[in-house]
This record gives C-alpha cells, sequence and structure tokens, in this order.
C-alpha cells in the first residue's frame, strides 16, 4: 500500500514538474513610456511564477523582423516593426505551472476592447496597436523567442524560498 502511494506521489511529481515551463514576455514600448513595467512585473510575482531572465533593450528592426517571422505576409508588419524599434522594450522570462497558458490569459485578448477587466490589457490599454505586451502563445513559441531575446547564460535557474508555498511538490 506504502508503494502503491509512494509510486503514485512520485507519478504526479513528476507530472507537476513537467508542467512547469518558460514563457517570454516582453513589455513593449508604449508599456514601458507609460511606466507600466513595475505594474506587470508585480502581477506575473503575485501569480506565483518565477522571473528568470529579464533585460532593457532597444531592439533591432534585425531582431524584432526575426521574432514577427509568422506576421511578415500580413499588411501590418512593417508598421509593427517599426512601432517595436521606437524605443526601449522590456523581455522577460517567466517560469511556472502553465506559464505560456496562465500568462496569456493574464495578457488579455490581443484587442483590449475584447479584454476581460481584470487582465493586464483590459486594464491598461484602449487600442490593439498600443496593447504594451506580448506574450508567447505556446511551448514552441516561448522557446524560439526567448532563445531569439536571450542567452542561455541569461536564463537564471534558481529557486525561491516561497516556491513551498506556492506549489504541493
Amino acid at each position: 500500500m506504502i508503494c502503491t502511494l509512494l509510486a503514485i506521489f512520485s507519478l504526479f511529481s513528476k507530472a507537476m514538474a513537467e508542467a512547469r515551463e518558460r514563457t517570454f514576455i516582453m513589455v513593449k514600448p508604449d508599456g514601458v513610456q507609460r511606466g507600466l513595467v513595475g505594474k506587470i512585473i508585480k502581477r506575473f510575482e503575485e501569480k506565483g511564477f518565477k522571473l528568470v531572465a529579464l533585460k532593457f533593450t532597444w531592439p533591432s528592426e534585425e531582431l524584432l523582423k526575426k521574432h514577427y517571422a509568422d506576421l511578415a505576409s500580413r499588411p501590418f508588419f512593417p508598421g509593427l516593426v517599426k512601432y517595436m524599434s521606437s524605443g526601449p522594450v522590456v523581455p522577460m522570462v517567466w517560469e511556472g505551472l502553465n506559464a505560456v497558458k496562465t500568462g496569456r490569459v493574464m495578457l488579455g485578448a490581443t484587442n483590449p476592447a475584447d479584454s476581460a477587466p481584470g487582465t493586464i490589457r483590459g486594464d491598461l490599454c484602449i487600442q490593439v496597436g498600443r496593447n504594451i505586451i506580448h506574450g508567447s502563445d505556446s511551448v514552441e513559441s516561448a522557446q524560439k523567442e526567448i532563445g531569439l531575446w536571450f542567452t542561455e547564460k541569461e536564463v537564471i535557474g534558481w529557486t525561491p524560498a516561497t516556491t513551498t508555498w506556492v506549489y504541493e511538490d
């Protein structure tokens, strides 16, 4: 009986560890200019996610074209790249249980008008062209985006003292 319980707990712990993932979140130039970086970081920290990388940078058009390559055929692409390279941004990597999915929920819909109150965009934005924040839409996108913006050494693996107060395992 005890062996069975230990085996079940071990499988559960392994599943929980595997569900912990990393997501890429970036405060866009409008969010930086409006002084919203701290508020956005606070929301992710209060949720219980762990910050593992952060920088303040002015991105090149070349980097942005790589980042938004999947949108290159869209008519708004040139304006998006121009806008995103118009000022500094704050790219970050957050880690936690279902970080990609939960991060997207926290951001709200791409169009702030469709975002629920309580989401970042629902509370802090009005127009889609100034929606203050980018978040990965899948684990695969997160891995790609993290690799574009951060070197392996810049993503720090660490364990906060509060981990046992956020996660059961």
